[in-house]
């Protein structure tokens, strides 16, 4: 079932104000709802829109993981420390620095779930 806020953000796109934010919102809303699969789909739409979106690429590295697409994952953390080291956002390079140094450290042990 479709939430209200999701229904109304999803009457937007297509409109002027579709962009990277409103994917971006989809995206955490989906994740929400316990639709990983759907919600790493809008939130790639969001850094395709706008690359240097950190905070997507590090949601589109949770989706992922959650998803159990663990390596994808892993390149959607890496693409989003280069974006957030690009814009000097300390704090979101030293978050997705943790999951992916989690991921790299569960692929070296040979297990394929993390986080």
């Amino acid at each position: 079932m479709t939430s209200p806020l999701v229904a109304r953000l999803e009457k937007l796109l297509g409109t002027p104000r579709d962009g990277a934010l409103l994917r971006y919102s989809l995206g955490m809303e989906h994740l929400k709802a316990g639709d990983a699969e759907c919600a790493a789909g809008y939130l790639r739409e969001a850094v395709q829109r706008d690359p240097g979106y950190s905070a997507a690429w590090k949601l589109l590295g949770k989706s992922l993981s959650d998803a159990g697409k663990t390596l994808e994952a892993l390149e959607a953390y890496r693409s989003g420390i280069a974006a957030a080291q690009a814009k000097g956002d300390k704090q979101l390079e030293k978050e997705m620095t943790v999951f992916a140094r989690r991921i790299e450290k569960a692929l070296a042990a040979g297990g394929g779930s993390v986080i």
